[in-house]
């Protein structure tokens, strides 16, 4: 049996997680989907207070946020491990304004994207 895909809990105090049970619940898949949407890196998983979580602000409704796989595959070509790329999410940004995290949800989700393509060079 493999294990789930997981970061230590780098993210700030504030950050909601939701369990991958609710994840599944949401999202409308079997867990073991939603542990195979981790090792796909459509999602990004931390493990908080012994529990494996996944940020809430990663889901859009019922969907994955639409831009969060291909910012998180930009991100790991460019050579940034998954704790790197949660802390580069979660950490404030005043030229966006806020965190990309919670960018990825508006207009501003294609300058989250763009930034992440410059990093990596």
């Amino acid at each position: 049996m493999s294990t789930v895909p997981h970061c230590d809990d780098v993210l700030p105090a504030d950050v909601q997680t939701i369990n991958l049970p609710e994840v599944s619940e949401r999202l409308g898949i079997p867990v073991t989907r939603v542990h195979d949407l981790l090792r796909e890196g459509v999602l990004l998983a931390v493990r908080r207070s012994g529990v494996v979580a996944v940020p809430a602000v990663f889901l859009d409704g019922d969907e994955v946020a639409r831009f969060l796989p291909g910012l998180v595959s930009v991100l790991r070509d460019g050579g940034y491990l998954d704790e790197e790329i949660l802390r580069w999410l979660f950490t404030e940004d005043d030229s966006l304004p806020g965190r990309p995290a919670e960018a990825l949800h508006g207009h501003r989700a294609r300058e989250v994207v763009r930034r992440a393509q410059a990093m990596g060079f």
